[in-house]
């Protein structure tokens, strides 16, 4: 496992932690995501649940929607579902469509997780061993209320942009702080978002506004000088 998602960086430790002592079960994975999970599994992939699905149930949250990771190929996982197309050009995935829902399926092979700047996404869940995977210190993360990166984080932000809406986007949610290093750099190359095309900022922005945790999203943004490079009309409404 550790060879799949470590790139050129060296591979950490994976800890295996029992799904039920953390509050996680089957029972929460929605039917289409169950469809798709048990398709792979039949064909022979290794398949797990990833990201806020994992974390929501630990913060005694409800997850909103299921990421399946696996060991298939995008091009296996397109053969092995009649209604699937792949998307996305630096991250390509999967989309599977199981009756009127989309299920979001990524790879190993060309996944976020080789070199993604952040470590709350980094907790994989096994639906059929019941088992939690623990990449690089997600655990730790959630007990502090902190949203870290895991090479430093300008760095990351430097390497991919777009980590700096998905930080937000994550601390706004779930209502945790920033490391300093994190912070510093969100201040420092805020006007970096520049180099996301126009698609990938609504795209955000309309995943910072839902959930419920819009005006906590927006006040991170001004907070962070984002807010006037994104939405300058709305900086009016914020004190000075």
């Amino acid at each position: 496992m550790n060879k799949r998602v470590s790139g050129e960086r060296k591979a950490p430790e994976w800890k295996k932690l029992d799904a039920e002592e953390l509050g996680i079960s089957n029972s929460m994975i929605s039917k289409p995501t169950g469809v798709v999970l048990n398709g792979l599994k039949r064909k022979g992939y290794e398949v797990y649940l990833v990201g806020g699905c994992v974390r929501d149930p630990i913060l005694k949250r409800i997850p909103k929607d299921f990421d399946v990771i696996t060991s298939a190929e995008l091009k296996q996982v397109r053969k092995a579902f009649h209604r699937c197309e792949i998307v996305g050009k630096r991250f390509p995935i999967c989309h599977v469509h199981v009756d009127d829902v989309i299920v979001e399926v990524s790879s190993f092979s060309t996944s976020q997780l080789k070199s993604d700047g952040n470590s709350m996404v980094m907790l994989m869940f096994d639906p059929y061993a019941n088992i939690v995977y623990d990449y690089m210190g997600g655990m730790a993360d959630i007990k502090k209320t902190k949203v870290r990166t895991i090479i430093p984080a300008n760095l990351s932000f430097v390497e991919y942009s777009g980590r700096i809406l998905r930080a937000i986007r994550i601390a706004a949610r779930l209502q945790f702080g920033f490391t300093r290093d994190l912070a510093l750099s969100l201040k420092e190359l805020s006007h970096s978002v520049f180099r996301l095309d126009k698609g990938r900022i609504l795209l955000e922005l309309n995943y910072m506004l839902a959930y419920g945790s819009a005006e906590a999203s927006l006040r991170l943004m001004w907070r962070f000088g984002l807010l006037e490079i994104i939405l300058p009309i709305q900086v009016s409404c914020f004190p000075s």
